[in-house]
């Protein structure tokens, strides 16, 4: 893994609870850790889920598409990391890599695709990308 390559990058440990009867990361858990640093992220980027939605604006996902390379189990340390770019029009794309620690197995491979809506509507993202500082 090659740290330069991503914009942000959060350390997690897997609880008990986040296993199956098998001993390993239930799938629908690595969805939950690639969610949670999209959110911080963007909180480090001074984006607030609540304050945008308290001003008529939602940042949604429209897809997921996600390569289950490795398990994780109980007590594991991992590395999620993301870069993001925009896709089209409306659309954001974060690509997140999930990497087990201090190995740097790669364990999972996703692309997030979110659009900004306004009253139920999509519109263009570029306030977002502004306070990310990509190109529009």
């Amino acid at each position: 893994m090659h740290s330069n390559k991503y914009i942000f990058c959060l350390d997690f440990r897997v609880r008990d609870y986040e296993c199956d009867l098998q001993g390993i990361v239930n799938n629908a858990n690595y969805l939950h850790y690639l969610e949670h640093t999209r959110h911080e992220f963007l909180l480090s980027k001074g984006i607030s889920f609540s304050d945008l939605h308290n001003e008529g604006t939602d940042l949604i996902i429209v897809r997921i598409e996600i390569d289950y390379k490795f398990p994780l189990r109980s007590k594991d340390t991992f590395k999620v990391c993301l870069n993001v770019r925009k896709e089209g029009n409306v659309r954001i794309a974060f690509e997140q890599d999930i990497f087990r620690l201090p190995d740097y197995k790669h364990i999972v491979h996703a692309v997030v695709m979110g659009a900004a809506t306004k009253n139920g509507r999509p519109v263009s993202p570029e306030f977002v990308l502004k306070k990310l500082k990509l190109p529009d």
